[in-house]
């Protein structure tokens, strides 16, 4: 909501908080305190809020060690600046007018992965979102996905005919859909009180604690899922966020332990349980109610066949489940090629087109509708995009253990559940043991693969 002309002056007041918290996580004071607290750490059981907390300080600490105080500064400063040159770029379709702005992202964050002096460049800046996971894992785990969904995709391509999605198309006024929202997340279990839902041009959740969980979507007027899947996976977000014990608030421990664990949740909510024949069974009534011209005469199982059509699309956020997955491999290959200087950031329209056009046979016809499209690469997450599969992989294998309250659409107990097994840790544990002790195993692609054949073989009799 702030005016553009505040866009400089807020990025320098962003570059002294960086700057500031920087210097007091590094600080000897601080340096002083975790050693003299380790004996205690030693003497106490591992998973206890106390030793975990020391454990997390140490790690934040020691990483924070390798960054100068001037390198966070002028990240934070670069955020700032490079999100409001894309939300102008954006509207213009314009690639080159952000262009330099990106470039300074990448000189940036190649100076950061120099202070870990890493083995593969892109390490550090995946273990930013997903601590402990290596370049490596993540591109092994990707290419399997991509092994499995393409012909999964050529076999759905045959028989596109089987799902009819034209009625999530047409005219739906944002006050209607907005209203309609409203309604849906009220059923959900977010903390009563403790939450709001408002537009954006991209969507995000945001949480400033356990009981202030922000939520926002993007309403086209043409088109009904892009605000109703938008909410259902930002709430799943927000629901993370708020299932944190409240002991751990305004600590380290107080957030959660990883983006891709972070996504798990949200991709369970909007495909896992949003985009079930169950759910719809419940709640396509208001659906009916708040747009009866069209969906009047149909009936639930209709719209859920139109809810998880695939259909290859331009925009990540709108993507299909089948097809959702091409478009993060696609984000990752351009991030290394950026990084390992193979591709220079000017020619990334061209070299984000012709992955669009191999990989789900569409033509991008503007940059708005392409290379500009998420707000990530502007505020310099590098290393953020492969979490979203990831995600996908952690939400199937989670699925698998919820999928007697997701076929009873008992929402309360998916979250309990949820709540018990992984919000509630926030940080205490790594991501790996998060995942362990939630599913009984390591990151697994399988479930993934078993769910999404399963589910759109019978939806396209495959």
């Amino acid at each position: 909501m702030m005016p553009a002309g505040g866009a400089e002056v807020r990025a320098e007041q962003l570059a002294t908080l960086e700057r500031v918290r920087h210097e007091r996580l590094v600080s000897d004071e601080l340096g002083r305190l975790l050693e003299t607290l380790r004996s205690y750490e030693e003497s106490l059981p591992p998973d206890s809020d106390e030793a975990s907390l020391i454990r997390v300080a140490r790690r934040d600490r020691d990483k924070e060690l390798r960054v100068p105080a001037s390198l966070r500064a002028e990240i934070a400063r670069a955020k700032s600046l490079g999100e409001h040159a894309w939300l102008d770029a954006r509207a213009r379709s314009d690639f080159q007018s952000f262009a330099p702005y990106l470039e300074r992202h990448v000189e940036l964050k190649l100076r950061y992965a120099e202070c870990f002096d890493p083995q593969h460049v892109y390490d550090p800046l995946l273990d930013d979102f997903e601590p402990g996971m290596k370049t490596a894992e993540i591109a092994a785990l990707l290419g399997e996905l991509k092994e499995a969904l393409v012909p999964l995709v050529a076999g759905i391509a045959e028989r596109a005919d089987a799902t009819d999605d034209g009625c999530m198309h047409g005219h739906f006024p944002a006050g209607e859909q907005e209203r309609l929202l409203n309604e849906i997340a009220r059923e959900l279990p977010l903390p009563p009180g403790g939450w709001r839902l408002d537009s954006t041009a991209h969507p995000f959740a945001s949480a400033f604690g356990t009981s202030d969980v922000r939520l926002t979507t993007r309403y086209d007027e043409g088109r009904l899922g892009t605000a109703l899947f938008a909410l259902l996976h930002e709430a799943g977000h927000g629901l993370y966020e708020s299932g944190i014990s409240p002991a751990l608030e305004r600590t380290p421990l107080g957030r959660p332990v990883s983006l891709g664990v972070h996504e798990s949740q949200s991709r369970l909510w909007e495909n896992g349980v949003g985009r079930s024949r169950a759910f719809w069974r419940r709640y396509f009534p208001k659906v009916q109610s708040a747009f009866p011209d069209q969906f009047g005469r149909l009936d639930a199982e209709a719209f859920y066949r139109a809810a998880n059509a695939v259909r290859p699309s331009l925009i990540r956020v709108e993507a299909d489940e089948v097809t959702y997955d091409l478009h993060v491999i696609l984000r990752f290959e351009l991030e290394q090629e950026i990084l390992q200087e193979q591709v220079e950031v000017r020619d990334l329209p061209e070299a984000w087109n012709a992955r669009m056009q191999a990989y789900l046979g569409i033509e991008v016809p503007r940059d708005a509708d392409g290379v500009l499209q998420d707000v990530h690469w502007a505020e310099g997450l590098f290393g953020y995009f492969p979490t979203y599969s990831l995600g996908n992989v952690i939400a199937a294998q989670l699925r698998e253990a919820v999928a007697a309250q997701i076929d009873a659409v008992d929402l309360d107990s998916i979250h309990d559940w949820l709540r018990e097994r992984v919000h509630r840790h926030g940080r205490k544990l790594t991501p790996a043991e998060t995942v362990e002790r939630a599913v009984g195993g390591p990151v697994d692609a399988a479930p993934y693969v078993r769910y999404l054949n399963a589910k759109y073989g019978e939806l396209y009799g495959l």
